[in-house]
C-alpha cells in the first residue's frame, strides 16, 4: 500500500469528514505522515484544539507529534457543475470577506438539502430530514444531533445507502446527480468568485479533483464546454494549482482511466500553466463507519520534497 508523505486534502467532522481534528491528527501522526491539511467544505479551519480543558493552538498540537499542519477550506463552486470545488489554502481567516462567504452558503446547504430530502421521499426513496439527518446514530451507537447549517450532501448519501437505495453512498450520489428529478441544486459559489477570494485574502487557489468534473458540461441554457475548456477558464481567472494525485477509483468518477494515467494525463495538459501542482486522499474517516474500500490518508498526496517547493504558497498568512 503506497501512502504519500504529504496529504493535503482531508476533511473532519466540521463538515462531511467522520473524524474530529484532533483524531485526524493523531491518526496521520500514527501512520507516518509527514504533513496534512485540513480542508473542510465551505468553512474555516480549526485553528485551535479543547484537550482537558485547555484551548491550544492546533498547528503546535500538530508539531508535538511530528507533523506539519496545513489549514484550508474546500470551496464548493458553479450552482450547474457538479464537483467543482476549489481549494484555499493561507487564507486570512478572519477576513470579513471569508465570514460573509461561510453565511452565505450555509443559508445556501440548509434550504437545499431539507428539499433534496422531500424531493427523495416523493420519488418513492423516503428520507426523514428531522429523523434521519439531523438526527442520526454515530459509530459508537450514540444519538447525536446535527444543526441544519453543518448538513451536508454526502449525510444524506449515506442514508440512502443504509436504507437500499444505492449500494454505496457513492452509488447514491451519482443516482441523484443523474437524474434531474433529484438533483437540487443549491447556490454555489461562481468559481471565479471563489479564486477572486481566495487570492484576495492572502491565499492559494488549488483546483480539487480536476476528473470529477464531466467530460462534457451542459449549462440549462445548452452551452456546452468540454472539462479541458473549463479548467482552462479557471486558470484564466488566476487558479494557482491543480490537484494530480488523487484516488478517483474509490469516488464517483466517471471515467475508467486509472489514477496513474490521470495524474499523468494532468501533468502534462497543464504543465506551465499553474504554479504547482498538489495532491491529497479526500479522506473523510469512513473506515468509522464501516464503509468498505474506504480511502486512507496518504493515498492521494505529494513526497516533503515537492511539498518543500510550494510551502510558501500554502501557508503564508494560515
Amino acid at each position: 500500500m503506497h501512502r504519500y508523505e504529504c496529504d493535503l486534502h482531508c476533511h473532519t467532522v466540521r463538515s462531511d469528514g467522520n473524524a474530529t481534528p484532533q483524531e485526524l491528527i493523531d491518526k496521520a501522526a500514527e501512520v507516518g505522515m509527514k504533513v496534512i491539511a485540513i480542508t473542510d467544505h465551505d468553512i474555516p479551519p480549526p485553528t485551535t484544539l479543547e484537550i482537558g480543558g485547555k484551548t491550544i493552538d492546533i498547528k503546535g498540537y500538530a508539531k508535538e507529534k511530528g507533523l506539519e499542519l496545513v489549514l484550508g477550506n474546500e470551496y464548493s463552486c458553479d450552482t450547474y457543475v457538479d464537483d467543482v470545488h476549489i481549494l484555499g489554502y493561507g487564507l486570512s481567516w478572519n477576513d470579513d470577506k471569508v465570514i460573509q462567504e461561510v453565511e452565505r452558503a450555509r443559508r445556501s446547504k440548509s434550504d437545499a438539502y431539507k428539499k433534496l430530502c422531500e424531493v427523495l421521499t416523493e420519488n418513492g426513496m423516503p428520507v426523514d430530514y428531522e429523523n434521519e439527518i439531523l438526527k442520526y446514530i454515530d459509530e459508537n451507537g450514540n444519538v447525536r444531533y446535527r444543526n441544519p447549517d453543518d448538513v451536508e450532501r454526502k449525510h444524506i448519501f449515506e442514508v440512502m445507502a443504509k436504507k437500499g437505495y444505492a449500494p454505496t453512498w457513492k452509488d447514491a450520489k451519482i443516482l441523484v446527480r443523474d437524474n434531474p428529478a433529484l438533483n437540487v441544486k443549491r447556490e454555489k459559489i461562481k468559481p471565479s468568485d471563489a479564486i477572486e477570494l481566495i487570492k484576495a485574502c492572502g491565499g492559494a487557489a488549488v483546483l480539487a479533483h480536476p476528473y470529477l468534473i464531466d467530460e462534457v458540461i451542459v449549462y440549462p441554457d445548452g452551452k456546452r464546454l468540454t472539462r479541458h475548456e473549463y479548467i482552462n477558464k479557471l486558470i484564466d481567472y488566476g487558479l494557482d494549482g491543480i490537484e494530480v494525485n488523487y484516488p478517483y477509483s474509490k469516488t464517483s468518477y466517471k471515467g475508467n482511466l486509472p489514477d496513474a494515467k490521470i495524474a499523468a494525463e494532468v501533468k502534462e495538459t497543464y504543465q506551465g500553466k499553474v504554479k504547482f501542482f498538489t495532491g491529497g486522499s479526500d479522506y473523510h474517516a469512513d473506515e468509522k463507519k464501516g464503509i468498505a474500500n474506504a480511502r486512507f490518508i496518504g493515498e492521494g498526496g505529494i513526497s516533503y520534497e515537492e511539498f518543500a517547493r510550494i510551502k510558501d504558497y500554502l501557508i503564508r498568512s494560515g
